[in-house]
């Protein structure tokens, strides 16, 4: 579905985790999503835990889903400005 999307818009070369990634993990890597860009929506699944009041012990309680939306590097420019981190 994700490669439909990139598809329509003209996108033939996707690999996801190597150039399509989230806003901030393209800002991570010192590249800026252009103006007027859109994403495409994708579902994630975020593990969700608890933790056991007697033990103190993490327990899985499955997980919940998240949307995220992904640019391809085409959609991407060399950042002007590196992104600071706060520590």
């Amino acid at each position: 579905l994700v490669m439909m999307s990139f598809a329509a818009r003209g996108i033939a070369d996707v690999r996801p985790r190597e150039n399509c990634l989230t806003f901030w993990a393209w800002k991570a890597k010192g590249r800026s999503v252009r103006r007027g860009e859109h994403g495409v929506p994708v579902t994630t699944w975020i593990p969700v835990t608890r933790e056991d009041k007697d033990t103190g012990e993490k327990i899985d309680t499955g997980a919940r889903p998240r949307t995220a939306y992904i640019f391809h590097e085409s959609q991407t420019e060399p950042s002007r400005a590196p992104l600071r981190v706060v520590e």
